[in-house]
């Protein structure tokens, strides 16, 4: 109407737009458009590299993702790149870039890891024995995770990936613990949960850990509102070389 566009998006309601930009085959070959190709040249990599990334862990994400984490996987990414100090503009990539700005990534900002699971524990990658593990110390369900309304049982996951962006291959592997009772006051046993990575070869590895919330209703246990309150983490990054 009057070329404005009316569209409904899931997070934000009704918005509108203009019609606009500059003729694509311009932006291909005027010289005044070199910067604009070098960042969509560097933002095609790591749109790619974070749906990589995204695949190798669907096993978990699946029930562990926020309705924006693809977008703010992408924006990580582009750091990862911008800390590229061997290539020119437009030729930056992940391998050369700084993979560790990774650590941290929070697969669903609604259910923060620091803000749910309150226990120790210690992540390690051993890019030598090709191995990955979480260690949890012995701790009390009731007093170390903050569980949301309706939850009865949690689940401990965990898993690691080598990912070889250049040829788009990754291999992968996950660990979980046993459905744990949210109202027991007793101490669960030490945890130790073992990953392989398969194939090292200088990739970037990953290792991811989290938790899920269940129900139990009639001995059967229903993941509690889709996930919506799962909590994963990428907690240790090796680059690679």
């Amino acid at each position: 109407m009057g070329g404005v566009s009316f569209y409904k998006t899931a997070q934000d309601g009704f918005l509108a737009r203009t019609k606009g930009g500059v003729d694509g085959e311009r932006i291909k070959t005027d010289a005044a458009f070199e910067r604009t190709r070098e960042n969509g040249a560097e933002f095609g990599r790591a749109g790619t590299a974070g749906k990589l990334l995204r695949t190798a862990f669907r096993a978990l994400t699946i029930n562990t993702s926020d309705s924006r984490m693809a977008s703010r996987l992408t924006a990580s990414m582009m750091k990862v790149i911008k800390a590229d100090a061997t290539n020119l503009r437009g030729e930056r990539n992940v391998i050369d870039g700084e993979a560790e700005l990774l650590r941290g990534f929070e697969f669903n900002e609604n259910a923060k890891l620091n803000r749910t699971f309150f226990a120790p524990y210690t992540a390690n990658i051993d890019r030598t024995g090709g191995g990955a593990t979480i260690e949890i110390p012995a701790f009390i369900p009731a007093n170390m995770i903050a569980a949301p309304q309706g939850a009865t049982h949690v689940r401990l996951v965990a898993a690691c990936a080598s990912i070889d962006f250049q040829g788009e291959d990754y291999a992968t592997d996950n660990a979980t613990s046993a459905e744990q009772s949210l109202s027991s006051i007793a101490p669960l046993p030490a945890l130790s949960l073992e990953m392989s990575f398969g194939e090292t070869d200088g990739r970037p590895l990953f290792l991811a850990f989290g938790v899920e919330f269940y129900q139990n209703v009639n001995g059967a246990m229903y993941t509690l509102k889709n996930g919506a309150y799962n909590a994963l983490t990428l907690v240790a990054v090796d680059g690679g070389v």
